[in-house]
Formats: structure tokens, C-alpha cells, sequence
């Protein structure tokens, strides 16, 4: 289910993520295979987080330089 973290993108990530919720809400699950996709989701929870705030800096950092080239 998890494949390598530098190929999908952030939106793939929350369709996974989708995915996971769904065979969660499925009530035929077992406990051991909720358990899985639980912790396969926050997995993916951590990735998507970590991938926001990277770009989140990248965009202060690019607004901060446009400031101080362009002026407020």
C-alpha cells in the first residue's frame, strides 16, 4: 500500500489517504487490518504535513526576497 515517498505527489498522498478511510469505514475489517491501514494513514499523515510546511517556508522565504527587491 505505501510507495516510495519522493514519486507520489501531495495530492496522490491524500487520495491514499481517502483510500485508507474508506477500507477503514468498511465494517468488515478486521482489528488487525484497521490497525494497518491506521497506522499506514499516519504515515502518510506525517509525510503530507512535513510536504506542506516545506513548501509553506519556501513561499515565506520567496515573499520575504520580493520584498526586499521590490519593496512592500
Amino acid at each position: 500500500m505505501e510507495e516510495n515517498k519522493t514519486t507520489r505527489t501531495i495530492e496522490e498522498t491524500m487520495e491514499e489517504l481517502e483510500a485508507i478511510i474508506e477500507k477503514m469505514e468498511d465494517r468488515e475489517s478486521t482489528l488487525e487490518e484497521s490497525f494497518a491501514c491506521f497506522e499506514t494513514g499516519m504515515k502518510l499523515v506525517k509525510e503530507c504535513s512535513q510536504r506542506i510546511d516545506k513548501v509553506e517556508k519556501r513561499i515565506m522565504v520567496l515573499s520575504e526576497e520580493n520584498v526586499e527587491e521590490y519593496g512592500s
